[in-house]
This record gives C-alpha cells, sequence and structure tokens, in this order.
C-alpha cells in the first residue's frame, strides 16, 4: 500500500485528535488517522551516500489520543535490527503526519530525523 493510496479518516475521527495537531499540519491528519488505522507501514530509511534500508514499522492501534501505542520497527528484514518505542498516539499520529509530508517533498517513505532520534535514545 503506498500512501498515494491513504484513505483519509473521516472528520468524525480525525476531530479526537484536533487539538493536539496544529497548524497545516491539520490538512493531513485525516490521511495519518487512516494510515495509523492500519497498524503497519513498509518504508526506506534513507542514508546518505549509501543504498536506502527498507523498514517495516508495526503498531498496536489505540483508542484514544492519550492511550499509548507501541510501534515496532524492523530494518532489512533482519531481526537484530528491531526496535521498538511507545508513546502517546497523539504524539505517534504526529511522527506519521511528518512522514506523510516527507514523502510528498520527497517521494521517500521514511520518518523524521527527531522520530528516529526518539527510537534511538539519542539525545539532542
Amino acid at each position: 500500500m503506498s500512501i498515494e493510496q491513504l484513505q483519509p479518516a473521516t472528520p468524525q475521527q480525525a476531530s479526537v485528535y484536533l487539538p493536539y495537531v496544529q497548524g497545516t499540519k491539520r490538512n493531513f491528519l485525516p490521511y495519518a488517522i487512516g494510515l495509523y488505522q492500519k497498524g503497519v507501514l513498509e518504508g526506506h530509511r534513507k542514508i546518505e551516500g549509501s543504498e536506502n534500508i527498507p523498514f517495516v514499522a508495526t503498531w498496536n492501534v489505540a483508542t484514544l489520543p492519550s492511550d499509548l501505542t507501541r510501534c515496532r520497527i524492523q530494518f532489512d528484514a533482519d531481526g537484530d535490527l528491531s526496535y521498538e518505542i511507545m508513546m502517546a498516539s497523539f504524539e505517534f499520529i504526529n511522527c506519521l503526519i511528518e512522514m506523510i509530508e516527507n514523502y510528498k517533498r520527497y517521494r521517500v517513505t521514511d520518518f523524521s530525523q527527531p522520530f528516529y532520534r526518539k527510537l534511538l535514545k539519542i539525545e539532542e
């Protein structure tokens, strides 16, 4: 499933997350929720000066914005390259919004640098 084929969430579903999303990011909210509800994403981590590394991200779908979402990412189909992160679902939805924004710009399905810093527990 490609980002281009995402079905947006209904306005009612999106309204629950509106207080957590600011400005122009709200334009992507219905699509981010549509992706969130799928619970899976395949993409490629961009590596400068090298080939992109494929990944599969899976997560549990929470009901409320404050519920925790556990996201697991496995790179290159290698069990040793698996990472997990837990965050409130509204935070994860914001990460998906950033991913969709990046896709629109660069045509690469990948999470943002801040997401990877959190995932790998790298302090800024």
